[in-house]
């Protein structure tokens, strides 16, 4: 055993063709040595125990992969009484897989590591069942090791969505009951699928998810979990070959399942997915994005052919070996191929064929191998781009970037040259501003530390919980603080802060705007005179004009070298000179703007336009309006209105008037604190104004999205979508509506509720209990009135302006709200499977707003269900306050879509002037308190992928928008808004 021992430790590294001899012909001595470790002898296991040791030592990754784990599933895999092998094979595997884990360690290492973990991870798809059989093995031991072997081998899974189900999916296997089970598949089924399905996932989710579909106790409820995480997975697999590698397995079961369910519902979604599942089997070739893998077949022709031309194999006795070991080293330069780690090509090849080929033409056939392959590189992922000679370097960065435990980067290279501009492109989750803060926080691996190259990271919350002054804030800043006082108050000035006594600068940094912060932190990065600039959304919250002023400091300022996180296309096209997208998790480098990068990449032109083909939302109807036969009638108005928020000596609006109409396409645009959001909560009545007075049609339905949207299910995260939409409409009217300032009873209106009137008819005063109908009455409505402690058959009939007149406006105006949303309710019923189509139709998939809880959804999902809130009682106006912030190129074109073709009014605050542009052709501009009407703006059609649509309510608008301005509708007119609702017929009695 100790010669066996010797042999393992010495031949590999000096002799590499051994390998074939140890591991591959006949079986390999390895078996031998896992079976002496059950000898009876401890000198014997412990020299048996050295041997394994000492072979594992000597192999390189590639060996590891391609020789080493098929000897030990070929020993695992036969029947076999010596139970101490077997552990000795599972401690392998899991010493492989510990190998393999990411580190902290030099590039080179951590390259190796990636080539073992990718190699690995192919062979889970038959390395899973033989470990997972061993987790019930009759002795303890075995079962102990197979387990932590199955931990070790999950540690190569490289998937976000997965990995923290891993706990449950290994209990699961472990302890295999009908409980475990329904967990595992109930967890994975509230899990929202976004990452790349690969081979290691579906070889970890295959064998538990046919088990669920073949299992004849398995629920209907956990049926319908499984189908759904089927047809989930197999959407997001883009190699069709492993498509038809694992699918075949599951489809009989989900078959089954939409022939024989006894719900409709389970069946309708297995149908679904076996629709989903025979086109991923039907796909021929690699899906888009994808690149195809290099096979065995691949690499055996080229080294056969490479053989030839130099000279053959010498001696004819060697032909049957050479068969063996062409194969073995196939599959290392295969690995190495897929890896991209062509420079391993020759240690993979020269070794072995130094005694089968004539002396020295080794070194030839691998060079040529590794020529031919470099070459094939090139032609699928395409030659990175060189920069022009002359320009400054000040980075150049080989990297793995990694967060959570998920790998972002492997091996990227960025390379920065001074006074250059690059743009940050991919899609959500690929780790774009996790790379901006490794960078910020000076743990991104070859980048210059800051005493070497200034950086500054500008984001948008700074300082969001600081109470000092704006000034003293700054000056408090140990980075910046030698720049003295009068320096930074300048810096202040110059990008707005006013420096007198009761400017900006003097204002608590915790009250600012967003836009008011973020050019605070544009400021302290002017201060540090920064080499480089880390900017995430920059755009979002600021006003054109600052948007402009940004535009023109970066491209003014050449000696500052900018990083760029954007969804905005337009200031993404203007500012940079170079693009940097995320492909295959690599950095790769394109000239020009963005509109350059999509010209060469079309697949990314939803950087570029509004339209998406990923997102499709469809806003309902709104109902008719009473008295309103012209889709240019003014249906909510605000006539000299004038309000100032407590503590503030200026009013944010100062005597504005303006109105909205049905076919209003209006944008609200104006500076940072100019009293934008101010003008929409009066608007929507989130506020009381404190003169002038705000009107609407008595039944128009306003769907009002706040600036800050998921305040709106901040207080329900425990429950689905679909429960909240039930809780917020369940007594026929909107919950929502009724929280605002216009509608909450003051204790001055419970006072005037506890008043006695006396209307003049003999009865004498009676205090007023709640209003109980309305009718129509003359040009306006008249209320039925119920009376304290009076039966119903004393009610009484009172006008709308008396009641206004006695006090009574929020109940007016809350029996106006109910009776809106009964008439708008009145479209809808309210249950689960009606819902559910609602939730479609504005883009969140039924199945997660049916049951998975609002706490666990991403932040685009949330949106979308406050969307579908505001949007379910079909409302007549939709109101937005900066929709387009933080939303991605793909729900912003959906939004845009939907807007474009929704037949009501809306009305938007929005700095993006590409999504305002697209769809407003009515401005008005806020500032100093007052509003200025702009109409008449053509739209930009061409804004959308599908600019040849039809005319639109937001194309057609540009004309007739401008009729319903605060001048032409009878905005300043002190009269009262009116309409002539339609008449009741007359019954028979009457």
């Amino acid at each position: 055993m100790l010669i066996l021992g010797a042999l393992f430790e010495r031949f590999p590294s000096e002799h590499p063709l051994s390998e074939v001899i140890f591991l591959i012909e006949d079986g390999g001595l390895l078996h031998l040595a896992l079976d002496l470790l059950a000898d009876k002898g401890a000198v014997v296991r412990e020299a048996a125990q050295y041997a394994v040791d000492a072979l594992f030592a000597g192999l390189k990754e590639e060996s590891l992969v391609a020789a080493l784990l098929p000897a030990l599933s070929r020993y695992l895999g036969k029947p076999t009484g010596k139970w101490q092998g077997t552990v000795g094979a599972y401690k392998l595997v899991e010493k492989m897989a510990n190998k393999a884990k990411i580190g902290t360690e030099t590039k080179e290492k951590e390259q190796l590591k990636d080539l073992l973990r990718e190699s690995m991870g192919k062979t889970l798809k038959d390395l899973i069942p033989i470990v997972e059989s061993g987790m019930h093995d009759l002795k303890n031991e075995v079962a102990k090791q197979a387990v932590k072997t199955m931990s070790a081998l999950t540690t190569l899974i490289d998937n976000d969505d997965v990995t923290p189900r891993i706990p449950l999916l290994l209990t699961s296997m472990e302890k295999p009951s009908a409980q475990t089970l329904q967990k595992a598949i109930h967890a994975l089924s509230q899990t929202t699928f976004v990452s790349i399905v690969t081979s290691p996932v579906l070889a970890l989710l295959t064998p538990l998810l046919e088990r669920s579909l073949n299992t004849p106790s398995t629920t209907q409820e956990v049926l319908r979990q499984t189908v759904i995480v089927v047809e989930n997975l197999t959407k997001l697999v883009h190699d069709p070959v492993e498509a038809r590698t694992f699918l075949p397995k599951l489809k009989p079961g989900v078959q089954r399942v939409k022939d024989g369910a006894s719900l409709p519902e389970v069946r309708e979604i297995a149908t679904r997915a076996m629709d989903v599942i025979q086109k991923a089997m039907g796909e021929d070739g690699v899906a888009a994005g994808s690149v195809p893998q290099t096979t065995v077949d691949d690499v055996l022709k080229v080294l056969e052919a490479q053989v030839k031309a130099h000279g053959g194999i010498v001696r004819a006795q060697d032909s049957s070996f050479w068969n063996i070991t062409k194969t073995y080293v196939s599959e290392m330069v295969r690995d190495d191929v897929n890896s991209r780690q062509l420079d391993r090509i020759p240690l993979c090849v020269s070794p072995y064929l130094r005694s089968l080929v004539k002396e020295g033409q080794q070194d030839a056939i691998a060079s040529a191998l590794k020529a031919h392959f470099v070459e094939e590189d090139q032609r699928k992922h395409g030659m990175s781009v060189q920069e022009d000679d002359g320009e400054v370097e000040i980075v150049n960065a080989d990297f793995s970037l990694g967060y959570g435990g998920r790998l972002l980067l492997s091996h990227a290279n960025l390379r920065l040259l001074k006074g250059h501009r690059y743009g940050l492109c991919g899609r959500n989750g690929v780790g774009k501003s996790t790379l901006m803060r490794s960078i910020s926080e000076g743990k991104l691996e070859g980048f210059p530390s800051k005493d070497v190259l200034r950086t500054c990271f500008v984001e948008h919350n700074q300082g969001e919980d600081a109470n000092q002054t704006v000034l003293e804030f700054l000056v408090n800043d140990p980075e910046i603080a030698g720049a003295g006082r009068d320096t930074i108050s300048e810096a202040l000035n110059e990008v707005g802060f006013n420096p007198q006594p009761g400017g900006r600068q003097h204002q608590a940094v915790n009250s600012l705007s967003g836009g008011w912060k973020m050019k605070l932190a544009l400021a302290r990065a002017m201060i540090m005179k920064a080499d480089v600039l880390l900017l995430d959304e920059p755009t979002n919250h600021l006003d054109v004009a600052n948007v402009k002023w940004l535009e023109e400091y970066l491209k003014k300022h050449t000696d500052i070298t900018s990083l760029i996180v954007s969804h905005d296309s337009g200031f993404l096209d203007e500012v940079c000179t170079d693009i940097y997208h995320y492909e295959q998790k690599k950095l790769v480098l394109y000239k020009g703007n963005l509109a350059a990068f999509v010209k060469l990449r079309p697949e990314a032109k939803s950087y570029y336009t509004l339209s998406s083909t990923n997102a499709h939302f469809k806003f309902p109807p709104p109902g008719i309006l009473a008295g309103v036969k012209s889709q240019t009638r003014a249906i909510l108005r605000m006539t000299n209105v004038s309000y100032t928020y407590p503590g503030n000596s200026k009013p944010s609006l100062s005597d504005a008037s303006c109105s909205l109409s049905l076919s209003s396409r209006v944008a609200i645009i104006g500076a940072n604190g100019a009293g934008k959001s101010t003008l929409m909560k009066l608007l929507t009545g989130e506020l009381i104004p404190q003169s002038g007075r705000v009107e609407k049609h008595p039944n128009l339905r306003i769907g009002y999205i706040k600036q800050h949207a998921l305040e709106h299910v901040e207080m329900h995260m425990e429950k689905t979508p679909n429960q909240y939409l039930q809780w917020r409409y369940a007594n026929g009217d909107d919950r929502e509506v009724l929280m605002k300032q216009t509608r909450v009873l003051t204790d001055e209106d419970r006072a005037q509720m506890e008043k006695p009137i006396d209307l003049g008819d003999g009865r004498g005063p009676r205090r007023v209990e709640c209003l109980m109908g309305r009718q129509k009455y003359k040009k306006s409505f008249q209320y039925e009135v119920k009376w304290v402690g009076l039966l119903p058959k004393h009610n009484a009939q009172i006008s709308r302006e008396t009641l206004l007149d006695l006090g009574f406006a929020k109940l007016v105006q809350e029996f106006d709200d109910h009776e809106a949303s009964r008439e708008g309710l009145g479209y809808r019923i309210l249950e689960p499977k009606v819902i559910s189509k609602h939730f479609e139709d504005i883009g969140l998939d039924p199945e997660i707003a049916n049951h998975n809880e609002i706490s666990g959804l991403s932040g685009g999902q949330k949106v979308k269900v406050v969307l579908a809130g505001a949007m379910w009682n079909n409302p007549h106006l939709l109101v937005l306050d900066e929709p387009t912030n933080f939303l991605d190129r793909d729900f912003l074109g959906g939004l845009a879509v939907a807007i474009r073709e929704f037949k009501g009014g809306v009305v938007m605050i929005s700095h993006n002037e590409e999504f305002v542009g697209a769809l407003c052709p009515e401005q008005w501009h806020v500032a100093n308190g007052k509003i200025t009407h702009k109409g008449s703006a053509a739209v930009s059609l061409d804004r959308f992928e599908d600019s040849s649509h039809a005319a639109s309510p937001a194309a057609s608008s540009a004309v007739t928008s401008a009729n319903v301005s605060a001048v032409n509708s009878g905005a300043e007119d002190a009269g009262e808004l009116k309409f002539r609702a339609k008449k009741r017929e007359l019954t028979r009695a009457q």
